[in-house]
């Protein structure tokens, strides 16, 4: 058994809500502005210091996801590979990831949810999750029905979950970042499919909250929370992007960035696949040379 955590991006399904730019490839590999959307999902597993990942697609889409990204030696990374070969709920990632897992704590991202904002590392930090508990970050959002929403005492202790209720029981969403101990393959093993056919994340959060092994964080004024599965959503993202990194001139999501200022890899290392390249992303990449 590992005290460190390993990390699931969930990259499958079919990306109906954004057809048809997702008939012939998959929604997580479709740009945020300079970059694929599965970098930014990645670039927060790396942020909690994971550097174990395994990445879930459909049988269409896998070879894609490893030419993009190969093993992930190149950003420090031990990246695995699994088929999902049909979208049957959230929690199926435990079950696909059994081995992968092999009874670590883990942190389950969905690949189509951008965060960012100030102190995310500190959010992160995995040294600071209490043992043998989940944890799940909460944002306020003006249309609850659409989410699995949360209830917060007044101490911020959770009282309850529901998914996508009619009459919600306040306004703070569930967001697609999960932090889960050794026990949760074993709890998805017995979680039974909805009303809609799936195995529900909410179901595994709601037996941790049940037995008071579920921490909360709520992200605050300056965060965003992205669910990029419409072309909406998936545009306000881009533009997001797009003018912070205008203003700053510093990259979000730049894998060979966060590496390098964890030592996990050298500038040198770094530079190998970029150094014929002329992208303004291989541009800042050389940058640290």
């Amino acid at each position: 058994m590992s005290n460190e955590y390993k990390g699931i991006v969930l990259a499958g399904g079919f990306g109906t809500r954004l057809h048809p730019a997702t008939k012939a490839t998959s929604k997580h590999l479709l740009p945020i502005f300079d970059k694929p959307m599965i970098y930014y999902s990645i670039s927060v597993l790396m942020l909690s210091n994971i550097r174990d990942i395994l990445v879930i697609s459909s049988p269409a889409d896998m070879h894609s996801y490893q030419a993009l990204l190969g093993d992930g030696s190149r950003y420090g990374l031990n990246l695995s590979y699994q088929i999902q070969n049909s979208p049957d709920g959230l929690a199926q990632a435990f079950l696909i990831g059994e081995n992968f897992i092999d009874n670590s704590p883990v942190s389950l991202i969905l690949g189509d949810n951008f965060f960012h904002g100030p102190n995310l590392s500190e959010s992160l930090n995995t040294m600071s999750l209490k043992p043998n508990h989940a944890k799940v970050f909460g944002y306020t959002v003006k249309d609850p029905n659409r989410f699995g929403i949360i209830e917060l005492d007044d101490d911020g202790t959770p009282i309850s979950i529901e998914e996508k209720p009619l009459i919600p029981k306040s306004n703070i969403a569930v967001t697609g970042l999960y932090f889960y101990p050794t026990d949760v393959v074993d709890i998805a093993k017995e979680v039974k499919p909805s009303k809609r056919g799936e195995l529900e994340i909410t179901s595994i959060n709601e037996f941790y909250l049940q037995e008071r092994r579920l921490s909360v964080e709520t992200l605050g004024r300056g965060f965003a929370w992205i669910d990029c599965g419409t072309s909406s959503s998936l545009l306000n993202a881009s533009n997001y992007v797009h003018t912070l990194q205008e203003r700053q001139g510093i990259l979000i999501a730049c894998l060979e960035e966060i590496a390098i200022l964890k030592k996990w890899i050298t500038p040198e290392e770094a530079m190998i696949s970029h150094r014929d390249n002329s992208s303004e992303y291989s541009q800042y990449v050389k940058s640290f040379l």
